[in-house]
């Protein structure tokens, strides 16, 4: 079903028994963010905070879980969208050559241009009030974590519109408050509301820019889904609520929004203004985004509906609400991918702990030697999928959702030494591990099932270290080491060494011929001192987030490779950019929930996540790592 604004939602929501309402009084400052931390890191509801000090409720973690996610998008299974999709592209791209077939793709064809936006005259339910001296001071609007910029907006549908071609966007991008009337505009260098702007500003005019809050949560799905450059995200979201979404004209600028949107933000940005410094903000890496550049928004009008309510997510240390987004953008976006790009792709999975750009598994249906790296090639270039930092890709019948079995079968079908590829390329500008902003190291692995041609020679491009005079014992008192994972065939190491220092190096070579003599183990995770050795979860977040791959790796011997995920910060290196802290609520914070959690009407008491993480904060209190 089409949902009409939050509040049809929420009754959803509790139809379903998936809502919680929060009646004492709440602060957006921070406790908020730490009740709703615990509830999402421990599978529970969406929760309706009634009295946040402020004009309207706010309504979080309505995606968290995959059945809200289904509700959200009005389908019982994204899986089966995605599969709805696959045939409509069949028919768009003319697999039905037969006239009788033409005929009967008739009604699907049909069904295709319904869920084209549509344009009307009329006021929305989003405009029943009206306030033309607007004060941004009436939203319940989150400071998330204790050492975020300021309080920030963070579920915003920003609407733009190209000023030559007339292509309108809706992208998430968030925004700092910073008075009354005016806040940040995080759009990213690679993202289309940037795009737009650089148009704008070369035309010498101010930018047009309205933000919708709330409405139907498939507008919020569709502004974040990875829609090609110039499609309009109403379609989507039309085609995924069986519905079309019906656009009214802004107050104050010529833009259009969803009619029945809780909130709109109307104003402008003016390409002439000097940027605002915004941020630092605990993003959905686990780590501040550091505080940087960017545009001004100002708001010219306020409008709302009669019974707004206002929606807010946190973003930290994953799992957090948006890894249930990310999981039906992998179903969602299957079949387009296999069609318009790699028909060789059976699945793709973003772990939650990749932070969604960190880590890419892809299977596929191989059929020739070399498809693997192709396809790694291939994705490396695609859209979004560029951002990509490892790229791992299998074949054969294997769940790439079941990460033991997983594991397992990626290193029984992986050389070290051949079958990992290195390169540069561009990086998401919330990675910090690069030399470079936005760019830096990349590796695609091909763990597929290999064809006689792929296992010749071995292309060996590392100083050869396979000669390390075996060692009957040594002194390996430096080092932490868990190698349980061997004991159950998973050829992987952990240490806890403080660098890749020659000097370290060579004790892990040691190590490694005293203990593994028989050149089992093929990889070696290196990390932090303050990193739980014992939790692979914290392990798999913490090198994924904390390398870059041609930077960070060493090959100890041709079968055997070591990445360092600890903090470039430290030691003798020469680290040029600043280094994030990782995202926990402070002490006090932590105090304040726990004294007041049998007041929020919750059935049993549930610790901080923090308390897990916060020994990896560095220097105190500070979010940066000198």
């Amino acid at each position: 079903m089409a949902y009409s604004g939050l509040l049809s939602f929420i009754g959803k929501l509790e139809q379903n028994d998936e809502l919680k309402r929060i009646e004492p009084s709440t602060s957006p400052d921070l406790e908020i963010t730490e009740i709703t931390d615990r509830i999402v890191k421990s599978g529970g509801k969406a929760l309706l905070f009634e009295n946040t000090g402020k004009r309207f409720p706010l309504l979080i973690n309505i995606f968290g879980s995959d059945r809200r996610m289904a509700l959200a998008l009005s389908r019982t299974d994204p899986y089966d969208t995605g599969k709805e999709i696959e045939r409509l592209f069949s028919i768009v791209s003319g697999k039905n050559t037969g006239i009788k077939d033409k005929i009967s793709s008739l009604p699907a064809l049909i069904k295709i241009s319904s869920v084209f936006p549509r344009r009307s005259h009329r006021k929305g339910s989003c405009q029943d009030v009206i306030i033309r001296e607007p004060d941004l001071g009436i939203l319940p609007v989150l400071k998330c974590w204790p050492h975020d910029g300021g309080r920030f907006i963070t579920l915003p549908m920003v609407h733009t519109i190209h000023p030559q071609t007339g292509s309108t966007n809706v992208g998430m991008y968030r925004m700092q408050i910073l008075d009354r009337n005016t806040t940040g505009m995080h759009w990213q260098r690679h993202k289309t509301g940037a795009n737009h702007f650089e148009a704008w500003k070369l035309k010498g005019q101010k930018m047009p820019v309205s933000v919708a809050l709330g409405g139907d949560p498939v507008y919020t799905y569709a502004a974040t889904a990875p829609v090609p450059e110039n499609i309009n995200e109403y379609i989507l979201a039309g085609f995924l609520r069986r519905k079309k979404v019906t656009l009214v004209k802004c107050i104050t600028n010529d833009l259009y929004v969803p009619g029945d949107a809780d909130i709109i933000l109307e104003g402008y940005v003016d390409p002439a203004e000097k940027p605002v410094w915004e941020g630092p903000f605990g993003d959905h890496t686990g780590f501040y985004s550091l505080a940087d550049w960017y545009p001004r928004f100002h708001v010219t009008c306020i409008t709302h509906r009669k019974d707004a309510v206002y929606p807010a997510t946190i973003v930290g240390i994953p799992p957090q609400e948006d890894a249930y987004l990310a999981k039906a953008t992998e179903r969602i976006f299957l079949a387009p991918v296999k069609m318009a790009l790699l028909p060789e792709i059976i699945d793709f999975h973003m772990p939650d702990a990749g932070t969604a750009h960190n880590l890419v598994i892809v299977r596929i249906n191989k059929s020739y030697p070399g498809q693997g790296m192709k396809v790694i090639n291939s994705l490396m270039g695609a859209g979004q999928m560029m951002f990509s930092k490892y790229i791992i890709v299998v074949s054969g019948e294997i769940d790439i959702r079941d990460y033991p079995r997983l594991t397992k079968y990626i290193f029984e079908n992986l050389n070290p030494d051949k079958d990992i590829y290195f390169t540069r390329g561009p990086l998401d500008v919330l990675d910090h591990a690069s030399d470079n902003f936005s760019f830096g190291g990349k590796a695609g692995i091909d763990a597929t099932i290999k064809h006689p041609e792929e296992l010749g020679s071995i292309n060996r491009l590392h100083e050869d270290n396979d000669h390390v005079e075996f060692v009957a014992s040594d002194d390996f008192s430096e080092l932490t080491v868990n190698p349980a994972l061997v004991a159950i065939d998973i050829p992987v190491v952990i240490v806890k060494s403080p660098d890749l220092s020659e000097s370290n190096l060579k004790l892990l070579r040691k190590w490694l011929s005293h203990n593994d003599p028989e050149g089992k183990i093929k990889l070696i995770l290196n990390v932090d001192s303050s990193v739980d050795i014992q939790d692979y979860f914290m392990i798999t977040w913490q090198i994924l987030a904390n390398t870059d791959p041609l930077r960070d790796h060493r090959f100890l011997t041709r079968s055997c490779i070591i990445l360092d995920g600890t903090i470039k910060k430290t030691g003798n290196r020469k680290f040029q950019r600043k280094w994030p802290n990782v995202v926990c609520s402070d002490e006090k914070t932590i105090e304040v929930v726990d004294s007041g959690w049998s007041n929020y009407g919750f059935e049993k008491f549930i610790q901080s996540p923090s308390l897990k993480y916060n020994k990896l904060l560095k220097n105190g209190k500070d979010e940066i790592i000198e």
